[in-house]
């Protein structure tokens, strides 16, 4: 499958001998959170050490004709947050870490490039693969000074009045300071707003729909609100970007207005690099690259029109391919078959079942099946094993905290298997937070030339509205 999306890619590139010289009329505009040059480097080894060599697997969007270094610095900090940089990505402006849509004042409000296509009759969609309400998606419609102000900005929402909205679901969907205010579903739905949930409700839905408001569905809320599973974790009756991607291209175009513009974040990148978990960083990514192929299957279909542009807010975990020996063994995150965040919630299950039953060689049996450990095919040291069964032990007498990344908490023992993994696959993390690392921006079709050598990222959407011909207002 992914060799016949690579020939496709491929085919595109050599059939098409010149960009349009015109303008965007279609743009699609992928921002990959906390997804670094070693991040997209890095899943790229991991696809070719699964086929059995060294080098790398390209993605779809790395073999974009145009690519460029960026920098990511706030307003007010030489690291930024997701606030601040999505706003720089969305508005052109650089702003204070933890600001929405404002300036470094904290109240002037700044439009975002969605808002210039709305201004110049283009059908907008704004899509991310956590809740809608997070910083990323927010920077495009909402004027916040705090990021954390949920309820607030999930009434900009509708204030704005996109065509197409779409994420895991609020994160507050009701004011706690205020019980008789309305809920943002029901402020949405008088703005005019249908809210499917779900993809299946999507399609039933979308024919009828002016706006649309597309959300996971309640059950999948009721598990989990605050995003879509990571795609390590994934069910098959989950949500994904990719259906995501192809909702947005559907509704939008249906609205048959001058084009559009559809930001799609995978925004769960960064929650698994804040956990320096590596297997799972790495299918966030091919999981964002396979709603790329989405939006370039379009593309190929209207080369001249369509603008497509891959870039990052910032990175996340300083994340380094290589611990000192010469050697990268990525070939071995095969073998994790769900998130630490997942298995710690697993381990917490097996506990709650068995109890005092719950031995060391069931523990054992189980690492061996979910990551590989134990003649499952990552071969450990004796100081590993040790580490893991200490861990076990430390848990079952109380001994033992959770480790707290920014949006997960694991045992000790999930703790443990992944830092164990990523010194298997010779994968390093400098900490758990945000870096000032260099992030990458991938571009084609009409003015994808402007993305070149190094560049700033208050510049990417000044260049795509160059492209699409939309004034910044």
């Amino acid at each position: 499958m992914f060799n016949k999306i690579l020939t496709l890619c491929l085919f595109a590139f050599a059939s098409i001998a010149a960009f349009a010289d015109g303008q965007a009329k279609y743009v699609f505009y992928f921002i990959g959170d906390g997804m670094g040059a070693n991040q997209v480097n890095g899943t790229q080894t991991y696809l070719a050490a699964l086929e059995g060599r060294i080098g790398i697997t390209p993605l779809c969007f790395t073999q974009f004709p145009y690519s460029a270094f960026v920098t990511t610095y706030s307003g007010t900090n030489g690291v930024t947050d997701s606030a601040a940089a999505g706003t720089a990505l969305a508005t052109g402006e650089k702003t204070k870490n933890g600001a929405i849509g404002v300036l470094s004042d904290l109240q002037s409000p700044v439009n975002s490039i969605a808002v210039w296509a709305q201004q110049a009759g283009a059908a907008v969609g704004v899509s991310t693969s956590v809740s809608i309400d997070h910083a990323t998606p927010a920077a495009f419609y909402a004027h916040q000074g705090g990021r954390g102000s949920y309820y607030a900005i999930g009434q900009d929402l509708p204030k704005a009045g996109f065509d197409f909205y779409a994420g895991s679901d609020f994160l507050n969907p009701t004011d706690k300071a205020d019980t008789t205010a309305l809920s943002l579903y029901e402020q949405c739905i008088q703005a005019g707003y249908t809210i499917a949930r779900g993809y299946k409700d999507f399609q039933r839905r979308t024919s009828k729909a002016d706006k649309m408001l597309l959300l996971q569905t309640e059950e999948a809320s009721k598990r989990q609100r605050n995003s879509l599973p990571y795609a390590i974790d994934r069910s098959k009756t989950d949500m994904t970007l990719s259906e995501v991607t192809r909702a947005g291209i559907r509704f939008l175009t249906q609205q048959q207005k001058d084009g559009f513009f559809l930001m799609v974040e995978g925004g769960k990148i960064d929650w698994a690099c804040h956990s320096n978990d590596a297997a799972t960083v790495f299918k966030e990514l091919i999981d964002m690259d396979e709603a790329v192929r989405v939006a370039y299957e379009f593309y190929v279909q209207h080369p001249d029109e369509t603008l497509i542009v891959v870039t990052a807010d910032h990175e996340t975990g300083g994340i380094v391919l290589g611990r000192g020996s010469y050697e990268l063994h990525t070939d071995v995150l095969r073998y994790q078959r769900m998130s630490a965040e997942a298995y710690s919630a697993h381990v917490k299950e097996l506990h709650a079942k068995k109890g005092e039953k719950l031995s060391w060689e069931i523990i054992r049996k189980d690492l061996k099946e979910n990551w590989g450990f134990f003649g499952g095919g990552v071969n450990l040291s004796k100081k590993q094993e040790a580490r893991l069964k200490a861990a076990f032990e430390r848990m079952q007498t109380g001994g033992a905290e959770d480790k707290k990344s920014l949006y997960a908490s694991m045992d000790a023992l999930a703790d443990a298997a992944r830092d164990i993994m990523a010194q298997c696959a010779l994968i390093g993390w400098q900490s758990g937070g945000h870096s000032n690392g260099y992030v990458p921006v991938f571009a084609i079709g009409a003015g994808a030339e402007q993305f070149h050598g190094q560049i700033d990222n208050i510049s990417i959407p000044l260049f795509i509205a160059k492209a699409a011909g939309w004034k910044k207002k």
